[in-house]
């Protein structure tokens, strides 16, 4: 029993791509838990639908939704609905976490992201369930400074970041191809664990595309030194 939580250097950095890789390359039983999901109406489909639609897991969990695209504590507040309670939400995924061998848990925005006015985030939910960390970050120019603030936060607990690059370009350029080096120095074993390529969402063999993006502690076989020689300068 496992819940990693897939937390970002910041919105649009390809968050629900990576937990949809991640789920289509898990072994054994998996749920997907989506805690706000902000900006979608009633009805429409979120982010767990994108997950589904990827990866084909249907075992997920939507804990709060709100229309308008704020960080979910303001969110909460314009729509009038309640904020996501912390320990509610850590009852829910302690009890996905005892009937599944790994429990995906995405956020919304960054690491440091408040869920209500009190400012409970995701990095308190991950310290109460005792989870791993997995950062995903840009490739391209601003990327260090974003990350290693992340990573320092998450350092505090002594946590070690694993760290996916969320979106690769079909060509890299200068700042992408230096950036990887530095990106790597602040992760779990000075590695990444995972590079998408770009458009990844849009892959009409997307399990396949996943284990080959993704390293082999999360079923994948993405080879870091061999991703590392290729972009060498």
């Amino acid at each position: 029993m496992t819940v990693l939580i897939v937390t970002g250097t910041g919105t649009d950095v390809g968050k629900t791509v990576v937990t949809a890789a991640l789920a289509a390359c898990a072994a054994g039983t998996v749920a997907v838990v989506k805690l706000a999901q902000t900006g979608v109406a009633p009805g429409e489909p979120g982010d767990l639908a994108e997950v589904t639609r990827l990866s084909g897991c249907r075992d997920v969990h939507e804990f709060a939704r709100y229309p308008d695209p704020l960080s979910p504590h303001h969110a909460a507040i314009m729509s009038g609905l309640p904020a996501l309670d912390q320990g509610e939400a850590v009852l829910r995924i302690a009890d996905l976490d005892n009937s599944h061998d790994l429990v995906l848990v995405e956020g919304a925005g960054g690491l440091l992201v408040p869920y209500d006015i009190l400012g409970w985030t995701i990095y308190d939910l991950g310290m109460e369930l005792d989870a791993d960390f997995l950062l995903v970050t840009l490739a391209g120019l601003g990327t260090i400074n974003h990350t290693a603030l992340t990573v320092r936060a998450l350092e505090e607990s002594s946590t070690r970041a694993k760290i996916v690059i969320g979106s690769w370009p079909t060509q890299p350029g200068l700042a992408e191809r230096c950036n990887i080096f530095d990106l790597a120095r602040m992760a779990t074993r000075s590695e990444l664990s995972g590079v998408l390529p770009e458009g990844m969402g849009a892959a009409t063999d997307f399990p396949q595309q996943a284990r080959a993006a993704l390293a082999p502690q999360f079923g994948g076989t993405f080879d870091w030194p061999a991703f590392r020689a290729a972009a060498r300068l």
